[in-house]
């Protein structure tokens, strides 16, 4: 069985904008990224999360090895899409339609370990149907002011189970459904 979990970076005012953000990740959070995104079995994605992430898809000769890295773990790890709009999907992707909770309830019980959930409205909707089992907040020393923000809306009950300082002055809070 799968374990279900939603995580972001996000500003200290409760956004998401990782464009927005004044600088990309330190070393030390980009390694916890790809250490994480090595360990998963998949990623759950809205259309405009997964068309931003497919940018990771194609080599940049300007990527250090770390960015190589993250893109070589990001591409083995399966992609489920949820999209009205989109017809297909890029490679080790599906997509998923038109009962996304009952798609997601059978990837949670087919799929053994962690599936990251990405994009605050999609996490909205499996939050409500009682299918986000952890929350990952990265939270960034910056102000945003506007943008997406975490919790697409009211915040469920959580109960704090770890935190974890990472250079840059960021935070990993971990949180389950109280």
């Amino acid at each position: 069985m799968a374990t279900i979990v939603y995580g972001m970076n996000q500003s200290l005012d409760g956004y998401v904008d990782h464009l927005r953000f004044p600088s990309a990740p330190q070393p030390g959070l980009f390694r916890e990224f790809i250490r994480q995104t090595e360990g998963l079995a998949g990623s759950l994605y809205g259309r405009n999360l997964y068309d931003s992430m497919v940018y990771w898809n194609e080599d940049h000769e300007e990527w250090d090895d770390a960015q190589r890295a993250f893109a070589a773990a990001w591409r083995k790890s399966h992609k489920w899409v949820v999209s009205r709009t989109l017809r297909q999907v890029g490679p080790n992707a599906t997509l998923l339609g038109p009962d996304i909770e009952s798609e997601v309830r059978r990837l949670r019980e087919d799929v053994d370990g962690e599936i990251e959930v990405g994009g605050p409205e999609l996490a909205h909707s499996l939050a409500k149907w009682g299918l986000i089992d952890q929350y990952r907040i990265y939270l960034h020393p910056v102000v945003l002011g506007h943008g997406k923000p975490f919790f697409a809306g009211p915040r469920p009950p959580l109960r704090l189970i770890s935190s974890e300082r990472f250079e840059g002055d960021v935070l990993r809070l971990i949180y389950v459904p109280a």
